[in-house]
């Protein structure tokens, strides 16, 4: 068994070697906490956990890191443009992505640091990058000197005279224009923390690099994040950690984006989707596998109808493991190891659209397995799905999704209300007026509820939409 990865700076998908067998070290880069997430902020977090649920599957302790950037301009702008306290506001949005995190399923990082926590680790950064010639003050910034790394831009395959010239920074003692910003200066009304260079606050870059070496050590296993961060963002990071003599990280893996007609999906272009709206809608494991069932490099366009087309695609594994519960008089455990053809998929780039196909073609098998009254098939077909979509975090009976949440007090009005109109229409065909019995089905489905007569008496769910 070989865990395969594309790795972006190889340009190619490659043989995972861990620094330490048995153990895998991630970091990967979380919110910035201006604004509440929407789906394509929470996909990076959905890809990683499934990646790191399939490590703990097949035997690897793993070590998550996922950071919070809780000062920047962004998170500034938005203290001023509000009149609120800039801690109120990244604060506030840290528990918007936290719930956002816990809907969809995701299990929590190992540690979770936040960057005006590690100020003290970026002086320490800083100083050694000046005293090792990389980095230089001025006017009470720091700057890193590009041209001292020779390997700037490895990570993304540019070419530095090619960069277009940043536009502004023209006064604040840049030697050159392409130089980046490791700490800013203070300015009037905005938060600050002392430094030998005086006070100011962090550079984005800055924050990432030292709390990997600080949780993680001088070298670790996988950097991830969203492709939009290879440049500048994970360049910048690289260089650092690198110009202070740390080996940094050996794997990089990047998610692709949730757009809307071909854009990324942004706040700033108005055509974000919050999570919180999101799981208002629709049940946030459908969710979970409408942003967790594509390959994690493909983007996925938002739409409804594709959202729907999860919905079905789910209610159809769900209905498959309620019906074989239904007959077996409890839920059938999930089998001890997934499907060979299943971990082969996994195995290789985190393969998620040909691990569902397993799935539903398993579902099928033990579908066709109940019209033929096997039980003992069914059973096994159903232990085997449940054991897939443990590994995906999709698993319906799983206390995850099955335990208090928001709609569970309404859930049990509506399953009394529907219980009721289905006792009715059980009297109506006992008395054989199948003419009423068909005109109360008929109600209830278009009140959005399917109804599946089965040997144990009818059965509804929420049809799809």
């Amino acid at each position: 068994m070989t865990i395969r990865l594309y790795d972006t700076g190889a340009r190619q998908v490659r043989d995972f070697s861990p620094l330490v067998p048995g153990c895998v070290s991630i970091y990967l880069c979380g919110a910035t906490v201006q604004a509440a997430p929407h789906i394509g902020h929470i996909r990076s977090g959905l890809n990683f956990d499934i990646l790191r649920r399939w490590f703990t599957y097949r035997g690897y302790d793993v070590t998550l890191l996922r950071n919070v950037t809780d000062i920047d301009d962004k998170i500034i702008a938005k203290a001023a443009e509000q009149n609120r306290p800039w801690w109120a506001i990244g604060y506030e949005n840290e528990r918007a992505f936290d719930a956002a995190y816990t809907a969809l399923g995701c299990l929590p990082p190992t540690v979770e640091p936040r960057a005006t926590g590690h100020v003290p680790e970026m002086i320490e950064m800083m100083r050694e990058l000046i005293d090792r010639g990389h980095a230089y003050a001025a006017e009470g910034n720091v700057y890193f000197d590009v041209h001292s790394y020779p390997d700037y831009l490895a990570l993304s395959h540019q070419e530095l005279d090619n960069l277009r010239q940043p536009e502004g920074d023209a006064d604040a003692g840049k030697r050159n224009a392409r130089d980046f910003a490791l700490w800013k200066s203070a300015r009037p009304g905005e938060p600050s923390w002392q430094t030998p260079w005086g006070a100011g606050r962090p550079g984005w870059h800055l924050e990432c690099s030292a709390m990997a070496h600080k949780y993680l050590g001088t070298a670790f296993d996988i950097h991830g994040g969203g492709i939009d961060l290879i440049f500048p963002h994970h360049e910048n990071e690289i260089a650092q950690a690198r110009g202070v003599g740390d080996e940094f990280a050996r794997y990089w893996v990047h998610n692709a984006w949730v757009t809307m007609s071909g854009e990324k999906m942004s706040k700033s272009l108005g055509n974000s989707v919050l999570v919180s709206e999101m799981v208002q809608r629709w049940r946030p494991i459908v969710l979970r596998y409408y942003l967790g069932g594509p390959h994690y490099r493909s983007t996925i366009e938002y739409s409804e109808e594709a959202l729907r087309e999860a919905e079905a695609a789910f209610a159809r594994i769900e209905g498959f493991v309620q019906r074989v519960t239904e007959l077996n008089g409890e839920p059938v455990a999930p089998a001890g190891e997934v499907p060979p053809a299943f971990a082969e998929v996994m195995d290789d780039d985190l393969g998620v659209p040909q691990a569902l196909a397993v799935v539903h073609t398993t579902v099928r098998q033990g579908n066709s397995a109940l019209t033929a009254d096997d039980k003992e098939t069914a059973v096994a077909r159903c232990a085997e799905v449940r054991a897939m979509l443990g590994v995906l975090g999709l698993d319906p009976l799983d206390a995850r999704w099955t335990g208090p949440s928001r709609g569970d007090d309404l859930h049990g009005v509506v399953d009394s209300l529907v219980r009721m109109v289905l006792e009715q229409r059980q009297a109506a065909r006992a008395r054989k007026d199948y003419a009423a019995a068909d005109a109360l089905r008929d109600q209830l489905n278009q009140s959005g509820l399917e109804i599946e007569d089965t040997p144990a008496g009818p059965r509804w769910s929420l049809g799809s939409r």
